[in-house]
């Protein structure tokens, strides 16, 4: 009985909705006061053109949607275009451009907040300073959006997506580029971040802290500043994700500072300055990864405790492991090297004798930069022998005891 009464209720709502149309000729010319006029579960159309209106708040659950995608033109005013504290509510296929820029107070071309069960999605937003803010919200879906900026410096420019307090969001199919931070979240829990491209960033593809139980999956992170960084954050999975051409003097396809219990699998490491710099990061299993042509595919800064590295392609990077600490528990076990210059006699895909990945020259390099220079000298080739027959300066006990004669075939899909 009480399914029925809540389809009955349903049924009567959407019978009571009422379509809003907003044109230039039209009775209704402008969506401000289309929105005055709408209740809840009404929806409203917006024809093409230009609407030079700007902080449209919104407090109802409704649908707003535009045709052929109108452009909303904030006037660089000093107020967001949108500004939602609604459930229940969509916004869809429209252009923004002209938002308002301030170093005092949040602007955005959509502002969301306190809100729950929400899709913004297919709209282009151009030269923007922050794109999307949604601060403590939950049950959110932003999809196939475009946010493009034209970002020098961090100091003088927002994020693309730029999330704080929130839970259950989904940000999906979006591309952003030339943003301080494409993708920015800080207290997002529960979260999915996917099939995203975030490219030429002023400083990360993607930002987050102290941000627990998420998984970001199936994005491309591409010539950003310093790639991306993942900060102060328990129970993560990334997985086929590709991370490359984050190229800089202190740059890196991923950095990863205090981070437990994760799970990195399947992603692609391609010609980044560093791969993965790992800081004081905990119960890790790195899995089916691949770093290629890397400067360093993995750099360990500060104590790591419980990681496990196997069946991952490290390939023609520089150094394929750069390590200043003690090796405590950490495990490197059945990686493929192509530095492993041992031989397979049983024939069963095994090296016989261990890999040393830790190179004596990658130890100099750490302590005076400035002998990088050196790195195709015969002179480094006799040095890195020589430190290989017999460990001084590097972890004698960090080996691979099971190295792969043949690369692991790419499953990253």
């Amino acid at each position: 009985m009480k399914i029925v009464f809540l389809l009955f209720l349903l049924m009567q709502f959407s019978a009571n909705a009422t379509t809003f149309t907003v044109c230039k000729t039209c009775k209704i010319n402008s969506i401000k006061k289309a929105v005055s006029l709408a209740e809840d579960g009404d929806k409203i159309i917006v024809k093409k053109g230009v609407y030079k209106e700007f902080n449209i708040q919104v407090s109802k659950a409704i649908q707003i949607i535009g045709e052929d995608y109108p452009i909303l033109d904030g006037q660089n005013k000093s107020e967001s275009i949108f500004a939602i504290k609604a459930d229940n509510f969509s916004i869809e296929g429209f252009k923004f451009r002209n938002v308002g820029i301030s170093y005092t107070k949040e602007i955005a071309a959509i502002f969301v907040s306190g809100s729950t069960n929400f899709t913004l999605s297919n709209n282009q937003l151009e030269d923007v300073f922050y794109g999307f803010i949604v601060q403590d919200c939950k049950y959110g879906l932003l999809q196939n959006n475009t946010v493009v900026g034209h970002a020098i410096k961090e100091s003088n420019s927002g994020n693309g997506f730029h999330l704080w307090k929130c839970k259950h969001i989904r940000i999906e199919h979006n591309t952003v580029s030339g943003m301080r931070d494409g993708i920015y979240l800080e207290f997002v829990n529960k979260s999915s971040i996917s099939h995203n491209t975030s490219f030429d960033n002023v400083r990360y593809g993607l930002h987050f802290m102290f941000s627990n139980n998420n998984e970001y999956h199936h994005n491309e992170f591409k010539a950003n500043g310093a790639g991306v960084a993942v900060m102060f954050s328990k129970f993560i999975k990334m997985h086929h994700n590709t991370f490359h051409f984050n190229w800089g003097p202190a740059s890196y396809g991923l950095l990863l500072k205090e981070i437990y219990d994760a799970e990195i699998v399947d992603n692609v490491f391609e010609q980044n300055t560093i791969g993965i710099n790992i800081d004081g990061c905990n119960r890790i299993n790195y899995k089916n990864n691949h770093f290629i042509r890397n400067g360093w595919a993995l750099k360990f800064i500060g104590g790591c405790y419980t990681n496990v590295f196997e069946f991952n392609n490290f390939q023609h990077n520089a150094f394929d492991l750069s390590y200043n600490s003690r090796l405590n528990d950490n495990r490197f076990e059945a990686n493929y090297w192509s530095e492993y210059s041992g031989y397979d006699l049983d024939k069963n895909g095994i090296g016989d004798v261990p890999h040393r990945p830790v190179k004596l020259f990658s130890y100099i390099v750490n302590q005076t930069p400035q002998t990088l220079v050196l790195l195709r000298s015969l002179f480094v080739d006799i040095i890195n022998f020589s430190e290989k027959v017999s460990p001084v300066f590097t972890p004698d006990n960090l080996l691979d005891t099971k190295p792969l004669m043949k690369p692991i075939n790419s499953i990253v899909e």
